[in-house]
């Protein structure tokens, strides 16, 4: 084997318990993206035995997916758009998240069709600017009210832009416009179930957003939502559940002067020992990673030097290191770097480093303590 990220269930199941020690919502685990590259149904396994009562996906296709593999609790599936499967929607019990006119009037078209009664979430926009009624909202209004027996009004969402931002004003504008919305229901004689805003941020530094449901991500994967406003995983009592590892395919002299990779971008300016390390940008390793990037090799770090290959990258071992072709190294992770100091050195979040880990790296599970 190459390369593999482990991925720590039980790191996963503590930090859901940690949030769930401060909040009386209830939980919705985020497992969109291959659960943020951890693995979609492992993850959403462990999320639910940890306690989690809802999950949360991107696409519809990852719901379905989830429910062929026997995950029973409620899914909601939030990028709902024309085209989508809604048929597959509705029979596999799946909330559909409903954010214009057009994609309500398609999925009760298809509920008639079939005789099923769709779930469903209306997302409103309360000032990301991006999912969510706006414009639109007093006609939904009107059309819901029409067609109220024949769906069931789940959930009313919106979702935070600034949330990472604790002490930004716009947060609490954003409670006040979904109070606004939530209003215009009760006025309309229409009940929701239902109503969450707060992502993991908001989940843990602002308790007046939690509501009856709290969507936590990032969190759960042990990471914190921004290290410069909220700090690092540590520091919020969260457990990082990827450790991201690879092989020396190389260890070999050089001399100093010798250039090192493609454009020649980095020079060695001294005899030195360089390994090949068996990643690259086909894997998720940001082409862009600078030499403040480091992996931990036998408890040693050392910096990438030169660009990142497609299938392997170059890290400067040092003139004196021993070690040998065939060595396992850290990426990040457990005995390594941080997620959070690769993301600085690529210019990114840590968001963008687990997710874009691809499938040819396998997953290997820690069993849950």
């Amino acid at each position: 084997m190459r390369a593999c990220a482990e991925i720590d269930l039980a790191a996963i199941a503590h930090n859901i318990a940690s949030i769930r020690a401060k909040t009386k919502a209830q939980i919705l685990a985020v497992v969109k993206a291959d659960a943020y590259g951890h693995g979609l149904i492992p993850v959403a396994q462990t999320a639910v035995k940890s306690g989690a009562q809802w999950l949360g996906v991107a696409l519809l296709e990852e719901a379905i997916a989830l429910r062929q593999a026997g995950v029973n609790v409620p899914i909601i599936s939030w990028l709902t758009t024309t085209g989508d499967d809604f048929e597959a929607a509705l029979r596999n019990q799946i909330d559909l998240s409903i954010s214009s006119l057009e994609i309500f009037d398609l999925v009760l078209a298809e509920a008639r069709r079939i005789g099923i009664k769709p779930r469903l979430h209306f997302e409103v926009d309360t000032g990301m600017s991006r999912g969510g009624f706006l414009q639109q909202w007093p006609a939904l209004i009107n059309s819901a009210i029409i067609a109220a027996a024949e769906f069931t009004l789940v959930g009313l969402w919106s979702h935070f832009a600034r949330a990472d931002e604790p002490d930004e004003p716009m947060n609490q504008t954003q409670i006040e416009e979904f109070e606004h919305f939530r209003s215009d229901l009760e006025r309309a004689g229409i009940k929701a179930q239902f109503f969450h805003q707060a992502n993991s941020a908001a989940a843990m530094t602002n308790p007046q957003s939690h509501r009856d449901i709290i969507r936590i991500g990032i969190a759960m994967y042990g990471l914190s939502p921004a290290l410069d406003t909220m700090g690092d995983s540590q520091s919020l009592g969260l457990i990082p559940a990827m450790t991201l590892k690879s092989r020396l395919v190389l260890v070999k002299k050089v001399p100093a002067g010798n250039s090192v990779g493609y454009g020649a971008t980095a020079i060695v300016d001294r005899d030195t020992t360089l390994g090949v390390v068996a990643l690259g940008y086909a894997d998720g390793i940001p082409r862009n990673t600078s030499s403040a990037a480091k992996v931990s090799v036998d408890g040693q770090l050392a910096p990438i030097i030169g660009r990142v290959s497609m299938d392997q990258f170059v890290v400067d071992l040092g003139p004196d290191s021993i070690a040998k072709t065939g060595d396992w190294v850290v990426i990040f992770g457990k005995g390594g770097a941080s997620v959070d100091t690769w993301a600085t050195a690529a210019g990114t979040i840590n968001y963008e480093i687990v997710t874009r880990i691809g499938p040819r790296v396998p997953r290997i599970y820690l069993p849950k303590n």
